[in-house]
């Protein structure tokens, strides 16, 4: 396949791409750098464009010579969205329904293109725990809101149209690839190697479902390559993890004594979040590979050798 990835200079695109390009698929990279970073591209056979899922002429343009979309470009955290609420939707809703129109409009070949769209489990908000593909969404923050109606845009187009397109609610993402990352694996080692200590939002108590990169593009490629349309799905690696528990396996990892304080809880996030992946098993045939110790043992390994050449 001919394949645009939106965001393709950004941690889980530079991973994907490279999963893209070694399954022997052609792939063209769409992004505006203002998060990515081009180097981390380097020495790969593809295509680059430089610019903005908000520019409606350029996204045309690039989409109707691609076969399929794998759109990652987005504003990507709860407080971001906070603090501007406005923009999140720009980038997150108007972005993509950009993508989403520019596919509609693709009349050449048989089909349009088949669009992979990077979601979250913020859409389900204050739903407990396990995050499942039939709960109704209850957003608690902005962000939340931006990814459920890029998801709702998604179906609708899928239903009005019949546009090949898919969801995926992502767990929380790390691994290599994630200098520029303010989640919380890469805002831990940050703080570890500056300072030799970490702030804790909250009791620590808080939960999430960690998912290592690579095994997260093999889900995009698995739905990429899928018969299956108008779906979405959870991907996550299915297990409930505590703040404080992944503090402790990063102590272990680098080997040394980390000192942790505590401040307030972050408005916005959600207490407990953890997903149940069996509808992603069944009808993508995918499953995660990589554990918890041995992703973030890969990462402080990547993390070291980025850092030593750049």
């Amino acid at each position: 396949m001919k394949i645009l990835v939106t965001g393709g200079a950004g941690f889980i695109g530079s991973n994907f791409v490279r999963l893209a390009l070694a399954s022997g698929h052609d792939v063209s990279v769409l992004d505006d750098l203002s998060v990515g970073d081009r180097r981390y591209l380097e020495n790969l056979s593809l295509r680059f464009v430089q610019g903005s899922i908000l520019d409606e002429d350029l996204v045309r343009q690039e989409v109707g010579t691609h076969d399929a979309i794998v759109h990652l470009a987005a504003q990507t955290g709860v407080p971001k969205s906070l603090a501007n609420p406005r923009g999140d939707c720009q980038l997150n809703v108007l972005g993509t329904l950009n993508m989403l129109e520019a596919c509609r409009a693709a009349q050449d070949g048989s089909e349009r293109p088949r669009f992979v769209f990077a979601s979250s489990n913020a859409p389900l908000g204050r739903q407990v725990p396990p995050a499942t593909e039939d709960k109704a969404p209850l957003p608690v923050s902005p962000y939340g809101a931006s990814k459920l109606a890029g998801e709702a845009y998604c179906l609708a187009y899928h239903g009005s149209w019949g546009l090949g397109t898919v969801a995926l609610r992502f767990g929380n993402v790390y691994g290599p690839y994630s200098a520029h990352k303010t989640s919380v694996v890469a805002k831990f080692l940050d703080d570890i190697e500056t300072s030799g200590s970490i702030v804790i939002d909250g009791d620590g108590l808080q939960t999430r479902d960690f998912i290592y990169v690579e095994d997260l593009a093999r889900a995009l490629l698995a739905a990429l390559e899928s018969p299956v349309k108008g779906e979405v799905f959870q991907i996550s690696a299915g297990i409930e993890t505590s703040i404080q528990t992944l503090s402790e396996l990063i102590e272990a990892v680098v080997g040394q004594k980390v000192n942790s304080t505590h401040i307030e809880a972050r408005a916005g996030d959600v207490r407990r979040n953890y997903s149940l992946i069996a509808k992603a098993a069944t009808m993508l045939g995918w499953k995660p590979q990589v554990s918890l110790e041995d992703g973030l043992r890969r990462t402080y390994e990547w993390r070291l050798d980025w850092k030593s050449r750049h």
